[in-house]
């Protein structure tokens, strides 16, 4: 190489570095609280590394959102305390597992609900209302993208007030609001409804269950969604549906994948990263390493019921620690309320535990969860059959999924027994086709070109890259519904056919008449002779 051209190793190291910044971008996040950010922050740091800013926008009250060094954090306020917001997890929770007859608790729960709705249309009220955060948005360096969790659509409502293309980061939408906006199709005959408990092989009670569920969607979404949509149209001074503006996302990154999911159809902007939680086994803490290799060749049994629930009633507790004491294996216990007075020796209980290093330990024989989609995909990942106790939300419908796999058992946790649990962990642990299941999916889950994290980083980098993925958008969000069901169509065609019909009609009774004429005319002119 000519002298000229020369370069030194922390020139070129440098070079690479400028260029890296230069194809950097600026990324608006508008995240929701509680399990759904965990997953989401993991993205946003790994954006961070490969140089582009974040800005994440989120209530100054918040569970899990907190300020970190791989992102820019804008608050606002909310009116509402940290003990309020708290409640509504524990009020939850504890309207879960009160007794009562099936009316009293759907009236509990509907009440629990409102008021945690109240809260979240509170939150986005004063993110769309705050002047001041609305500008420094609007005046800052031009962001190239907006991601964001739209099961509160605040996020979507800022994305068209600012013209943003958009990435959807989401587990579903309420009444299957997202294949609606993304105009795919969800046959009621093989696609389970959200909330049905059903497999995509179902009865015919069950199909005409969920039927009737598809029926009332447009009205339950209509009613879930009112207020919001008075507020977006309020800020964006205009009238706009929330299907309308689900539409405009550029790519919906959905948080699983169909090794977990039901075969069904989706659509060019739909990318599915089930398993981004999954992350890398780090060694375990040398407390939980002791608890693990104490266990002996029993093994040990993982219990959470996710991070928003750490404490039950003390009934239930004592049910449950009365069946844990009846297998071998010691049962690493998450839970934080006072320790059932029954408590086995076996058992042990934490404030906190590793769980994904704990499921992929080689120890571990079974996984206790609620069925949240960030354990169960854990579960899979690592191999672990589940004993399933779902509380609400959609962790029904994920249990049904894993149960019609042969992956694990559920049970209904209000209504189970000591002998329930007992029976249905020492199933998973002891009977070798739930280990078997759970292997097959994990061995199709893992068999990828691509890891789900590296998948959801690379979509997000090409919307803020091309600004937004119009060639991915179907000519069906043009059409109106005469127009995409081709009512129009059928309707000219059959205009045409049976004013085919009516001529050939009309001819045949022409001719007709006429053959009948010509007939009566000659057989008058014959008896004329005759006379």
């Amino acid at each position: 190489m000519a002298p000229g051209l020369r370069a030194s190793p922390r020139a070129v190291v440098l070079l690479l570095s400028l260029l890296g910044l230069a194809a950097a971008g600026k990324l608006l996040v508008v995240p929701v609280d509680g399990s759904h950010w965990l997953s989401m922050r993991e993205v946003l740091e790994m954006l961070q590394q490969k140089g582009h800013e974040v800005v994440v926008v989120a209530p100054e009250v918040t569970m899990h959102i907190k300020p970190s060094k791989n992102f820019v954090m804008k608050t606002y306020p909310v009116p509402f305390t940290q003990e309020e917001l708290d409640e509504v997890p524990q009020g939850l929770i504890k309207e879960v597992f009160e007794g009562g007859s099936f009316l009293e608790r759907v009236v509990r729960l509907y009440q629990q609900a409102k008021k945690t709705s109240v809260l979240f249309l509170a939150t986005c009220s004063h993110l769309l209302h705050n002047k001041e955060l609305i500008r420094y948005l609007e005046e800052s360096n031009k962001f190239d993208a907006i991601m964001m969790d739209p099961v509160l659509p605040c996020g979507p409502i800022l994305a068209e007030y600012l013209s943003l293309p958009s990435v959807y980061f989401m587990r579903g939408l309420p009444c299957t609001l997202d294949y609606k906006a993304t105009q795919c199709p969800s046959p009621v005959s093989y696609v389970p409804r959200t909330f049905s408990s059903s497999s995509d092989h179902m009865t015919f009670p069950e199909r005409v269950k969920n039927f009737l569920i598809g029926l009332s969607e447009p009205l339950l979404c209509h009613l879930f969604y009112l207020n919001y949509e008075s507020l977006a149209s309020e800020f964006l001074q205009r009238e706009v549906t929330m299907q309308e503006l689900f539409s405009r996302a550029s790519v919906w990154l959905m948080r699983y994948d169909f090794v977990f999911e039901y075969p069904r159809p989706i659509m060019p902007n739909m990318v599915y990263i089930g398993g981004i939680n999954c992350l890398q086994k780090k060694p375990l803490s040398k407390e939980f390493e002791a608890m693990v290799n104490a266990s002996g060749e029993h093994g040990v049994v993982v219990f959470s019921l996710g991070s928003m629930v750490s404490e039950i009633p003390m009934k239930k507790a004592m049910e449950i620690a009365e069946a844990l004491g009846t297998v071998p294996q010691t049962v690493l216990w998450r839970y934080t309320g006072k320790a059932p007075p029954n408590l086995p020796k076996n058992v042990k209980l934490v404030k906190w535990l590793p769980q994904n290093d704990l499921l992929a330990h080689p120890k571990t024989r079974a996984f206790i969860t609620h069925g949240g989609s960030h354990g169960v995909y854990e579960g899979i990942c690592n191999a672990v059959p589940m004993v399933l106790m779902p509380l609400f939300g959609d962790q029904m419908d994920n249990a049904k999924r894993v149960e019609s796999r042969g992956a694990g058992l559920t049970l209904n946790i209000l209504e189970m027994t000591s002998n329930d649990i007992s029976t249905a962990l020492k199933a998973v642990i002891n009977d070798k086709k739930y280990k078997e299941n759970i292997q097959r999916l994990s061995d199709l889950h893992l068999d990828r070109p691509l890891h789900p994290l590296d998948l959801a980083v690379h979509w997000v980098e090409f919307v803020m890259r091309h600004k937004g993925a119009p060639h991915l958008r179907p000519a069906a969000h043009d059409l109106n519904w005469v127009q995409y069901h081709s009512l129009d169509v059928i309707a000219f065609l059959a205009a045409v056919v049976l004013l085919a019909l009516f001529i050939s009609f009309k001819c045949c009774l022409c001719c007709c008449r006429r053959c009948f004429c010509k007939k009566g005319r000659t057989r008058k002119a014959a008896k004329a002779k005759s006379h």
